[in-house]
């Protein structure tokens, strides 16, 4: 796709609109500034729409509710001229709490260690997918902005989106993976061989099914049965021994008149009250075999709220009949980079995403002890590591500048940070800091807390927050050690919805440098190398860091690393 980046595309030749879903009007905000400065340093396809749809405010409305809103701003915005479109619809709500050095700006900017510019995965995204446009009747193609599907098929194979009704692409599985996504039940294909791309037809769609549903609908495809190459696996520490197999859900697409007709029911509704799912709720309504005994079944969802059954009845009797073609790509495999673990494991351990993707450990970086020798090799992209600094296996360092001497330990993440002086990050660490505005002032804060907290775990009363771990101690613990108290004011936002989401523990400081240091002196407390008070500082939870953000500030910081970079003549590391 470098060919295209900066030069105006042909009508046809590419995506009419691109559509970013966004969670608020502040997250819209963030998002636009960031797509602003992209067009502007000409690192996107040019004579193409872009757009950024922020859901109304209110009840959360799931990414289903998020593609109703976006096919009612197109309407508003381009009338029936919309029909004759080829848009791509990435889903980027929701403020990725299990990878939140993606919650400021944004999951669909999440940095990868490829291309100079350094790509982000918008433009990975309209990569992967350069060829569908010109292959597309005019609809919607529908797609979450932290996976990456990628495929082999001959030369003479096409993907083609021009059935009607929806078509998805179907990835071989393993049962783990299943249990986790979607999986079709696939009509028999009366064929004996099993070739890069078959063209399916689905009888039904399982969302998250157990192990006897995929086994009782006929899903699975069994040993003796043609086999697909590639096996995606849901164990990332174990290779797959399984025979059976599924195919599991990525993205999928719904011709216009498709389109239309949620567009319809979704404007007689007037306002969406509850979460629905384009996965679950959308396509579990779609092929013969579909039952409304679904819609009953909220074990998947968030909430349970008491208008969802009966939004998705109304969803089921509006899409049923209505036709789900399968594109089987049986040398493909779906990667969700979602998770800490999930992005440490693709972006240093994965030697198969880091060969089919091209990437790189060291990434427009300056990094005079990087090595690609270990097979966990660190990975560094768009920082800078002085002589004497070191990055622990299986770490990722991002838009970071790192002082002689500074020691990050293994499976840690570090992004957005500033140290000049001598420290150590303990292993399985994470850090990122925030450029804030508060009171119309600049500031910084620092996420601190170890890889594997949970910090989407929440509890009800005060009472129950001994049952909170940081960094591997419960937060009772931790608060001693900062010398803080347990009181109402600990935590922002809901009362009955306590976490380490909300909990008020990070400091706020005049200088990017002192904030990391002092959010580094909490973790360093807690991982047993010296006491921390934290009494000093006015402290602020993520969700408060989050509102207060300085997308600006943030992006000026980037640029000023990648302008040190090129000054220093380093822009060779692109090509490690």
């Amino acid at each position: 796709m470098d060919t295209s980046l900066g030069q105006v595309v042909n009508v046809g030749e590419f995506w009419d609109v691109v559509v970013i879903t966004a969670a608020d009007e502040k997250q819209e905000l963030a998002y636009k500034q960031q797509l602003s400065r992209k067009l502007q340093q000409k690192e996107l396809p040019l004579g193409v729409h872009y757009h950024v749809f922020a859901d109304p405010a209110g009840a959360k409305i799931g990414n289903g509710g998020s593609t109703l809103c976006a096919l009612q701003c197109l309407e508003e915005i381009y009338g029936d001229r919309w029909n004759r479109f080829t848009v791509l619809l990435i889903h980027s709500g929701g403020y990725s709490q299990r990878l939140p050095n993606a919650s400021a700006l944004g999951k669909i900017f999440t940095a990868l260690p490829l291309g100079y510019p350094i790509y982000q995965m918008l433009e990975l995204k309209l990569a992967m997918y350069i060829d569908f446009p010109s292959h597309m009747s005019p609809g919607v193609l529908v797609t979450c902005a932290d996976d990456i599907e990628l495929y082999s098929v001959r030369d003479t194979d096409i993907l083609r989106f021009d059935k009607p009704g929806f078509t998805a692409l179907a990835h071989p599985s393993d049962l783990l993976i299943g249990t986790t996504h979607g999986v079709f039940v696939l009509e028999p294909s009366g064929g004996s061989e099993c070739g890069d791309l078959e063209y399916r037809t689905c009888h039904r769609f399982l969302h998250k099914p157990s192990l006897e549903e995929m086994y009782q609908s006929g899903a699975v495809g069994r040993k003796g049965t043609p086999s697909p190459k590639n096996l995606a696996v849901g164990d990332l520490s174990t290779p797959n021994l399984h025979l059976d197999f599924v195919y599991t859900d990525s993205l999928f697409y719904m011709d216009n008149d498709s389109a239309r007709k949620l567009l319809a029911f979704y404007q007689q509704l007037g306002a969406l009250t509850c979460e629905i799912d384009a996965y679950g709720d959308f396509l579990q309504a779609l092929g013969p075999g579909a039952t409304v005994e679904y819609t009953r079944n909220t074990a998947n969802v968030t909430r349970e709220e008491s208008e969802l059954v009966e939004m998705r009845e109304k969803i089921f009797h509006l899409l049923q009949g209505t036709p789900l073609n399968i594109v089987a790509l049986n040398n493909s495999k779906f990667y969700h980079i979602g998770t800490t673990q999930e992005y440490l494991y693709h972006f240093t351990s994965d030697g198969t995403l880091k060969s089919e993707l091209g990437l790189v450990s060291k990434a427009v970086s300056i990094f005079p002890g990087g090595s690609e020798c270990f097979r966990e090799a660190p990975c560094v992209i768009q920082s800078i590591m002085e002589s004497r600094a070191s990055v622990g296996l299986g770490s990722v360092v991002e838009y970071s500048w790192l002082g002689p001497d500074v020691t990050v330990g293994a499976n840690s993440i570090i992004s957005g940070c500033h140290i000049l002086t001598n420290a150590a990050l303990p292993p399985s660490s994470f850090l990122c800091a925030l450029s804030l505005q508060v009171n119309g002032h600049l500031m910084y804060a620092t996420m601190a807390y170890g890889v594997e907290d949970n910090l989407k775990r929440n509890v009800k009363a005060l009472s129950d927050i001994r049952s909170l771990q940081f960094s591997g101690l419960g937060l009772l613990a931790c608060l001693d050690l900062w010398g803080l108290k347990v009181t109402e004011g600990l935590f922002s936002g809901s009362r009955t919805s306590l976490s380490l989401w909300t909990a008020r523990i990070f400091p706020v400081c005049p200088s990017l440098s002192e904030s990391v240091m002092a959010s580094l002196g909490m973790l360093g407390a807690v991982r047993g190398t010296s006491p921390f008070r934290l009494t000093s500082y006015e402290l602020l939870s993520i969700e408060e860091m989050l509102f207060y953000k300085d997308v600006g500030d943030m992006m000026r910081w980037r640029e000023r690393i990648s302008q040190e970079i090129h000054l220093r003549g380093c822009q060779a590391d692109v090509s490690e």
